[in-house]
């Protein structure tokens, strides 16, 4: 069956976390008549939110990957993703905007503007998503939707404007009033399901009135012909609609609904707001590289007659093999036809193709320009383009964050060895921000990620998906070391050993380079060494950037120049000033006042005020640096910057101070100077460790 790609609608849903993003996709998905019963993300009845497939999801009431359906509302398809809250998992977030033309931001009315809530508008930004905000759970104590609408202003720096009014809040929450219908909309039956319009309670009207010229006001920026209405008394339905679906497209307009999706309020109407203005496929500009001219910029149209374009943006591993989810850009694929994977170089035949409702699958014969879908048994990596093999194309990939905290695991027993194998080539094939390599000193596995609970809950997986049994070292924190003055070199590397020898001299200096990781300045003059050794040179940094000699952590922050050198005319050779080079470094290095720099984090804890004490104890004690702290009678909100060695056991240490009732986020902000007396204690236990590998050898 042909779809009408003008009524197509991609949309994510995104917010910190516990911010009811899957209850809200429940409600959406029964309303759309995808589900005919509704599950609670913690339900009782041991089901679960459809949408968290994984057990490990329903044990923990977290979504841990994105997962993705399609759904029918008023005519219109609609590909929804329900991506993560937690910033451990933000890669999932990140992969989804990256394919998606729309968004919905949800927000909750106590909460307000978060933590995640500010990373998650910083990645819309970086991939120019449009999006709508959603303020849920108006239903809860101490909601405040207008003051959330404040927060978005002040701290997101958005033109956001009321487009609903909540009847009522906390338990006395009933409906919304629509400020551009001008009428009260109740959600009645057992779940919300007949919706109801009424005139506005008359102690709401005056508020209403205001709200509504409001909105004209800041939406007539995007519309003359409303504009003109306005001042001549005359404005239509018809206008303001118009007029806001503009200004959320040059995203310079955010309009903001209420609703509480565990109370089924607000849901249908949001899904109308997704129609009217969120953009279809066509109407939103996407860019491929052309190979073939230097990767020359050519825009795609979201034409099924075209040549296909296609991005793998997520796999997932299953019983039948590796399952591919794909943004079609442009074109059409079908079931046994050709696409080329302009990566690995490689054309394959299309098996299946599937359409996705969280984890069931639905065969399909075709899809067309602006689904999303999955295809099965494809070899790829995450981030491919898949091409027409006519087209030598390829997507922008996505922005992929470091990991910033290694934990070393040991296979109990030899199955357990070989399935740990396996697990780990499919996790670090799924996750860009989950990386293993193995230690070349002491021989263990080490495992890299963003957090403990994104460690954890790969661990916890192993054990059940892989029945891999594996021990777990010590946390180990992505320490970095750096140098905080000029350092001079003038090295000759130079061996001989019957037959051709090895001869390089590089001579220059290294210096601090601000916040960046590493720059090369050739500033040779005359030709003392050739242009083809340059590289080598460049590359013998590198490598000796690769391990510092301080405790064994990559070097970052410095700017190498070579200013001269000499050559033999026999002896001399790439992998000669490639050794030269890393002597060199090595020479300046020493001289340059080396220096241990460790990540820290933005650390933020929210819970009730009673126990605010007792957290700024908390951060104080792990040599935290408090940035803020908001309180409104009921919950407090503190923002620190606190070293990421100092966290781990935080959330049980946490728990056990607050009686459980408050939570903290936290995520990579930068690194900074360790302290003198922690770095002597990480320099001394990195000589005995190596003088114990030593003594074994």
């Amino acid at each position: 069956m042909a779809i009408d790609i003008t009524k197509m609608r991609n949309i994510g849903i995104s917010a910190h976390i516990d911010s009811g993003k899957t209850t809200l996709t429940e409600r959406i998905l029964f309303y759309c008549e995808k589900i005919h019963a509704i599950h609670e993300v913690r339900g009782k009845d041991g089901v679960g939110a459809t949408m968290d497939s994984m057990e490990l999801e329903r044990e923990r009431g977290i979504t841990i990957t994105s997962a993705s359906t399609n759904v029918t509302w008023n005519d219109h398809p609609i590909n929804i993703i329900d991506t993560p809250g937690h910033v451990d998992f933000t890669i999932e977030v990140e992969r989804s905007l990256r394919v998606l033309d729309g968004a919905v931001l949800v927000l909750c009315a106590v909460g307000g503007v978060q933590s995640q809530s500010i990373t998650v508008d910083r990645q819309l930004n970086r991939y120019s998503v449009p999006f709508l905000a959603f303020i849920n759970k108006a239903d809860r104590t101490g909601a405040s939707p207008l003051k959330v609408r404040e927060q978005l202003r002040e701290k997101l720096g958005h033109n956001a404007v009321m487009v609903q009014l909540p009847i009522g809040l906390e338990d006395e929450f009933k409906g919304i009033v629509d400020l551009i219908t001008m009428k009260a909309i109740y959600f009645d039956g057992d779940n919300g399901e007949q919706i109801r319009n009424e005139e506005i309670p008359a102690g709401m009207v005056a508020d209403a009135e205001k709200y509504r010229e409001e909105l004209i006001d800041a939406v007539s920026m995007f519309s003359d012909e409303l504009a003109e209405a306005f001042f001549a008394g005359e404005v239509t339905e018809d206008q303001i609609h118009d007029a806001v679906r503009t200004g959320v497209l040059k995203r310079e307009f955010t309009p903001v609904f209420v609703g509480s999706a565990y109370k089924n309020k607000g849901v249908q109407t949001l899904l109308e707001a997704v129609i009217r203005y969120l953009p279809a496929p066509p109407e939103v500009t996407n860019t491929a590289l052309d190979l073939d001219k230097e990767e020359t910029p050519v825009e795609l149209s979201a034409d099924n007659d075209a040549k296909t374009v296609a991005l793998a943006f997520k796999l997932e591993d299953t019983n039948y093999g590796q399952l591919t989810y794909i943004r079609i850009y442009q074109g059409t694929v079908r079931k046994g036809g050709e696409l080329f994977n302009t990566r690995s170089k490689k054309r394959f035949k299309v098996g299946r193709l599937i359409r996705m409702h969280s984890n069931h699958m639905e065969d399909i014969a075709e899809a067309s320009a602006g689904d999303i879908v999955a295809l099965f048994g494809i070899d790829c990596a995450s981030g491919d383009t898949f091409v027409h093999p006519d087209l030598n194309y390829s997507m922008t990939s996505m922005y992929v964050p470091n990991p910033v905290i290694s934990l070393a695991i040991n296979p109990k027993d030899k199955s357990s060895s070989d399935n740990m194998g396996k697990a780990l080539n499919r996790f670090s094939k799924e996750d860009p921000t989950f990386r293993t390599h193995v230690d070349p000193e002491s021989q263990e596995t080490i495992i890299q990620g963003m957090g403990e609970l994104h460690l954890d809950v790969y661990v916890e997986r192993m054990r059940r998906e892989y029945n891999a049994e594996v021990e777990t070292g010590m946390p180990q924190v992505a320490y970095r070391e750096t140098i905080t003055s000029r350092g001079d070199f003038n090295y000759i590397h130079k061996k001989q050993t019957g037959g051709s020898g090895q001869f390089g001299r590089v001579a220059g200096y290294i210096e601090p380079f601000g916040d960046g990781d590493y720059e090369f300045a050739d500033e040779i003059r005359g030709g003392v060494i050739p242009k083809d050794y340059i590289p080598s040179v460049d590359k013998g940094f590198r490598l000796a950037m690769q391990k510092g000699p301080t405790i064994g952590f990559p070097i970052i922050g410095v700017r190498a120049v070579i200013n001269d050198g000499s050559t033999h005319p026999v002896d001399s050779s790439d992998m000669a000033f490639q050794a030269a080079a890393i002597g060199a470094f090595r020479e300046a290095y020493r001289k340059s006042k080396p220096r241990i720099l460790e990540p820290i984090m933005k650390v933020v804890v929210e819970g009730p005020t009673e126990f605010q004490g007792s957290a700024f104890a908390s951060i104080n004690q792990r040599r935290g640096i408090i940035l803020s702290s908001n309180e409104d009678g009921i919950s407090s909100v503190i923002e620190a910057e606190v070293p990421l060695s100092e966290m781990f056991g935080y959330a049980t240490v946490l728990r056990s101070l607050t009686q459980g009732k408050a939570e903290f986020s936290m995520e990579f902000l930068k690194y900074g100077r360790v302290p003198q007396s922690i770095a002597e204690d990480l320099q001394t236990k990195y000589l005995d460790e190596r003088k114990a590998r030593a003594s074994r050898a």
